[in-house]
């Protein structure tokens, strides 16, 4: 429907005075209107309340003919309400179900509403097909029970006792589809020689978030693996060319002396310089020798006497 809904305040149709409008923006804040034409429903939120807040006309505009409206009081008091509920919007899953519990010191009969629909007041029964239960923990509680709900079941409903309601909003909804990695895990079975292993597979259901933690810490210590032996390894090849760097060639002279007498012809020249005569014969080699530090080249001289007879 199109037409024009408003909420009047007042305690008379004809003398009430517009509060808000759909067509129209409140510009105090103080009142808001949405219409739901899907569902044939408006509604109205008024904040800030007083004690002065109680007599309300919801009214919906006819072209060409009389205005239709519907009065309500409205109890605004400083303590505890007479009628409360938890939670005025409560959200179901398709299929599932919903509690709610209803507090109230006021007496009369107790029952659960579809707005402009009807009610269940007795133990049990059934709102639009859905299954509807009340239970009363004490004299003060009844909880509502709606189950096998469907998206047709959203909407106001009303929890009432004696002359008193209190609107609640339900939002049914499709119920959001949880995603599981599954591995699959295999085991051989025993077999008979000249037969092939059968493979039995068995799936199970593995939270992603258990294999974060110990993926991390796998990897982390692979990587300092690594690091640690490319640092033992870079640390061997620099031993290795230091070693090598101190290695230098020394030179090595072997010498072979030998003392001998004059022969007779000589004898009488010797006797004269009374000196014995020395033969010397000298071999150079080059030897290499690793010395852990620096060397310069010596000659090294080796010698070795023997006296002939």
């Amino acid at each position: 429907m199109n037409n024009v809904k408003y909420l009047c305040k007042g305690y008379y149709c004809h003398s009430c005075s517009y509060a808000v409008k759909t067509n129209q923006r409140d510009s105090s804040g103080k009142f808001s209107i949405s219409d739901d034409k899907n569902q044939r429903i408006f509604t109205v939120t008024i904040k800030d309340l007083t004690n002065k807040d109680t007599d309300y006309w919801c009214i919906v505009e006819i072209n060409g003919g009389e205005d239709a409206g519907e009065y309500f009081h409205l109890s605004v008091t400083r303590g505890t309400p007479s009628l409360y509920v938890d939670h005025q919007e409560i959200t179901g899953f398709n299929g599932g179900s919903i509690n709610i519990s209803c507090y109230s010191r006021n007496s009369g009969e107790t029952g659960w509403c579809r707005l402009g629909r009807s009610c269940v007041t007795g133990s049990s029964g059934s709102i639009d097909g859905t299954s509807v239960t009340i239970s009363a923990r004490d004299p003060n509680v009844f909880t509502v029970t709606m189950s096998g709900l469907t998206t047709e079941s959203s909407g106001w409903y009303l929890c009432h006792k004696g002359d008193l309601q209190m609107p609640v909003h339900v939002t049914v909804t499709e119920k959001p589809i949880t995603t599981t990695v599954a591995a699959t895990l295999f085991t051989i079975a025993s077999t008979s020689p000249g037969h092939t292993p059968e493979i039995a597979g068995r799936r199970a259901s593995v939270d992603l978030k258990t294999l974060i933690i110990p993926l991390s810490l796998l990897i982390f210590i692979v990587i300092l693996t690594l690091f640690i032996w490319f640092m033992l390894k870079k640390h061997k090849q620099n031993n290795a060319k230091s070693s090598a760097m101190t290695m230098s060639e020394e030179e090595v002279t072997y010498c072979n002396v030998g003392y001998m007498r004059p022969t007779s012809g000589q004898r009488s020249h010797a006797e004269e310089s009374n000196v014995d005569v020395m033969y010397s014969s000298v071999v150079t080699k080059r030897q290499q020798t690793p010395r852990k530090v620096e060397a310069q080249d010596d000659d090294v001289t080796y010698s070795s006497l023997a006296q002939a007879h």
